[in-house]
């Protein structure tokens, strides 16, 4: 992607201008479709800032969000990539197809499916106008 969206950062308590001067990318276009996916970059986000040392711009006058003078000293430069996201999705092994799956159509399943969306609203009218017609006679 293109950078973390503002939801994630609002929901991590960081706020968006300060996201980018730490090194965290900001895309204000994306949009969270997913609460689990919401919660994994929260968490990201969260480790990330844990880990992260921010040195004062005066060292006479640390502010609120500065670190410690001893985690100053004890900083070191991270050359390989940060925090590297390592999900890899559970591989399905082969298998040998069981009689219920030859027997099986997908396309068939498929297509009803998409059928029967597209005259719902007409099989309801239709039921609709039974119902008047039974109860008018």
């Amino acid at each position: 992607g293109r950078g973390f969206s503002l939801e994630e950062l609002k929901t991590a308590g960081i706020n968006r201008n300060f996201a980018r001067t730490i090194g965290i990318t900001v895309d204000h276009r994306r949009r969270n479709k997913s609460y689990e996916a919401l919660q994994a970059n929260v968490l990201r986000l969260k480790e990330y800032r844990s880990k992260l040392i921010l040195f004062p711009k005066k060292a006479s006058q640390p502010k609120k969000g500065d670190s410690s003078p001893e985690e100053i000293k004890m900083a070191e430069q991270v050359t390989g990539t940060v925090l590297p996201i390592n999900t890899k999705p559970a591989r399905e092994r082969a298998r040998a197809i069981t009689d219920a799956e030859r027997k099986h159509s997908v396309f068939q399943t498929m297509r009803m499916a998409r059928s029967n969306k597209k005259l719902f609203g007409i099989r309801a009218k239709r039921k609709k106008e039974k119902e008047e017609a039974a109860a008018q006679a």
